[in-house]
């Protein structure tokens, strides 16, 4: 049988005359290909644009996270001083002094937290009503602390000065 081709269609390479491998020769020896070669491999320095901004949040992210831990320790630390300073307070002074000293404490670590023209023209029932309205829940006014309003300038004072001492480190370990 012999194959009848169309006017359109495209014969083999042999057909056409086109060369061919010829005697041990191989097709791409013949037409001179070479084999694929992959593409070098990328270098590792400078990196891509993305692993630029990856470095950069991850400074940022680092540098927030430096600051805070530096924030909450000087804190503590700040903390620790006063609840110290007030634990000093205790057995050393009595009366109107121990009223004066913890009042005078209470209210440098008021001027410090909150607003000065806030705080600092406080006295008396005013200052009492502040404390209790930062952390001393009506004890100030009702409790123990109610002679720090009057306390500081009586001849003579009985106090319970260790539940004075408490309720100011109370309120100074919520307030810092």
């Amino acid at each position: 049988m012999s194959a009848v081709t169309s006017p359109g269609a495209v014969q083999p390479a042999a057909a056409q005359g086109a060369p061919g491998p010829q005697g041990g020769q191989s097709l791409q020896e013949v037409l001179g290909l070479r084999d694929i070669h992959a593409p070098a491999p990328p270098p590792l320095w400078p990196p891509a644009p993305g692993w630029w901004l990856v470095l950069t949040l991850c400074a940022a992210a680092l540098a927030a996270a430096g600051l805070r831990l530096w924030r909450v320790l000087r804190a503590r630390a700040r903390r620790r001083r006063i609840l110290g300073e007030l634990a000093a307070l205790d057995g050393r002074l009595q009366g109107p002094d121990l009223a004066a000293a913890v009042s005078a404490l209470l209210k440098r670590v008021a001027l410090s937290r909150f607003p000065r023209a806030e705080v600092a023209p406080l006295t008396g029932q005013a200052w009492l009503d502040f404390l209790d309205g930062h952390g001393g829940a009506g004890r100030f006014k009702a409790g123990a602390g109610r002679v720090l309003a009057e306390g500081p300038y009586a001849q003579t004072l009985d106090l319970d000065g260790r539940a004075l001492i408490d309720l100011a480190q109370e309120w100074v370990r919520r307030n810092t």
